[in-house]
């Protein structure tokens, strides 16, 4: 019996003095910290402090980590997105089964978090506000298919998860391409890029904050047709799509202009090397707009309050790429 005990305690020793040992990522633990209880990561605290992963987690501040709800999950500013990635990183250099775990548990956030229309929220599960529309702003939604996509891939060290996760995600693929489709705005039939939010339920292009006014988006554009891009043997449909949304970004770019952006002011600066787009586009006009704070919109970026004018990235050279490089390559694998 002695014999026994002292062999279950070297056992168990031997056990905790492994797990002891286990490799860790200090930014990976503090993921797993600030992680909410359905899965998802907050881009804000309870207290609307920002998430910092590079603060000390304090006693103080573990307190208000605590005290943050699910409804503050979202996939805004890349968050639960960022966390996803960073943690399947950390799995496969550390092997600590907690960082996939975790990361898994984002997955399963995301996926429940998509509407049957294909679309994803700003945020899930609070939906006052504009944080219930379908948001391709910053990227939020295109961000999430670019992990589905690597996960279906295996790509960029996505392999480690469970492979469950695949049918999954091509599912989730699917249904979030025809979301792309249905939401490309069409001029007279004509197909032209997309907004950067829709109404949940009629899919058409919505509002959010008072300066980002229903509007074709260059920047969520830019970053959708990246991923329309990225599928391999793609459909007619989707071909369709690339292609009159690059024929868009070439016909309105603004040649020979660069936007420089500093405290004093921000505005086109004549450069021969560079390209230029308004982040905004009137939905029919194809014309730049500018909102400022107060819901009004104008139509030159003089115009608006010295606040706004300095306070947010007006002009991009979001489609330079697009046109110079990217879909030309496309092109040669994927043309008609």
């Amino acid at each position: 019996m002695k014999i026994k005990i002292l062999l279950t305690l070297i056992c168990t020793s031997l056990i905790l003095s492994c797990y002891a040992q286990q490799p860790t990522d200090s930014t990976a633990e503090k993921m797993l910290v600030y992680q909410l209880g359905n899965g998802g990561w907050p881009k804000q605290l309870e207290d609307k402090s920002v998430v910092n992963y590079g603060a000390t987690l304090t006693p103080e501040l573990l307190a208000r980590i605590k005290a943050t709800k699910d409804l503050h999950a979202t996939f805004d500013n890349r968050a639960t997105s960022r966390e996803v990635v960073y943690l399947v990183q950390a799995y496969k250099k550390t092997q600590n089964k907690a960082y996939l775990t975790a990361a898994e548990k984002g997955l399963d956030y995301i996926l429940a978090a998509q509407y049957a229309n294909g679309g994803w929220p700003q945020y899930y599960p609070d939906k006052t506000l504009y944080r219930s529309e379908i948001t391709y702003n910053d990227d939020a939604m295109i961000n999430v298919l670019n992990i589905l996509q690597d996960i279906v891939t295996q790509k960029n060290d996505f392999e480690v998860v469970n492979p469950a996760y695949i049918k999954k995600a091509e599912k989730a693929i699917i249904k979030g391409i025809d979301c792309i489709i249905k939401t490309q705005v069409k001029q007279n039939g004509v197909l032209t890029i997309w907004a950067a939010q829709y109404d949940k339920d009629s899919m058409l292009p919505a509002k959010a904050r008072a300066f980002e006014p229903a509007s074709l988006s260059t920047s969520e554009s830019a970053g959708i047709v990246r991923f329309l891009m990225r599928l391999k043997n793609p459909s007619p449909e989707v071909k369709n799509a690339v292609a009159a949304a690059v024929k868009w970004f070439d016909t309105y770019k603004i040649a020979g202009y660069r936007f420089d952006r500093n405290k004093n002011i921000s505005a086109l600066v004549a450069d021969n090397t560079s390209m230029a787009w308004a982040r905004f586009y009137d939905i029919e006009k194809n014309t730049p707009i500018f909102g400022d704070r107060d819901n009004t919109i104008k139509t030159k970026l003089e115009e608006l309050s010295p606040e706004r004018r300095n306070g947010y990235a007006w002009y991009g050279n979001w489609g330079q790429k697009l046109i110079e490089k990217e879909y030309p390559k496309w092109l040669s694998t994927n043309g008609k």
